[in-house]
């Protein structure tokens, strides 16, 4: 997701002011958003083909999971709550990001402990969230505990994919460390095992 240029107007949430708010209740008056270190952030929309990927590769990801396996769900740009920041304000801990797809078991749906049902996180990089993408939330999602994290760049033209990083978490649990880089298609093992081309993913 890209970010919007920074206003005078800036706010920072606490938890429980974004808990006890209705589920849509600041995208109605920001747009859409995320919360980084408490202060609420709005975003651009994505080009058409970032959504175009994000939707068919979610749909991948569906397609292949097994009926005779765990349960197990996809969902797109779905409110996760992160490890806060230690900061000793209220307001300047929530991390609230809305991963461009995850997959998840079936437990009922909290925003407060999802995380913790996440298999695997997805984001595709656009202009404005290299370093957010590849850096802040690859730091995020791993002290998080989300075993794989897949990182889709996309060309110069940002049109096609380029390749797609694959990133597990190491032996303590909580950092990531390069498993694989796709180049031509996406092969996984986990949570789900999938073989798609970046054609199928990219093509209008």
């Amino acid at each position: 997701m890209t970010v919007s240029p920074a206003d005078d107007n800036i706010r920072y949430l606490t938890a429980e002011e974004f808990l006890a708010a209705e589920p849509d209740g600041f995208s109605e008056t920001a747009g859409d958003i995320e919360i980084v270190d408490g202060r609420l952030i709005r975003l651009m929309s994505q080009s058409e083909a970032h959504s175009r990927i994000v939707r068919r590769l979610a749909a991948a990801i569906e397609d292949a999971r097994d009926p005779s396996g765990p349960c197990l769900r996809v969902a797109s740009d779905v409110a996760v709550r992160l490890p806060d920041a230690e900061d000793t304000r209220a307001d300047r801990r929530l991390n609230i990001r809305y991963p461009d797809i995850f997959v998840r078991d079936c437990e009922p749906y909290d925003v407060n402990t999802v995380r913790d049902h996440i298999h695997l996180a997805a984001e595709v990089i656009s202009g404005d969230t290299v370093d957010t993408d590849t850096g802040v939330k690859r730091v995020l999602y791993a002290l998080a505990g989300i075993p794989v994290y897949l990182i889709i760049h996309l060309d110069k033209t940002w049109e096609a994919i380029d390749r797609i990083e694959e990133y597990r978490l190491d032996w303590s649990g909580k950092r990531y460390v390069p498993h694989r880089v796709h180049h031509a298609g996406l092969i996984l093992d986990r949570p789900v095992t999938l073989a798609v081309t970046f054609e199928a993913l990219q093509t209008s």
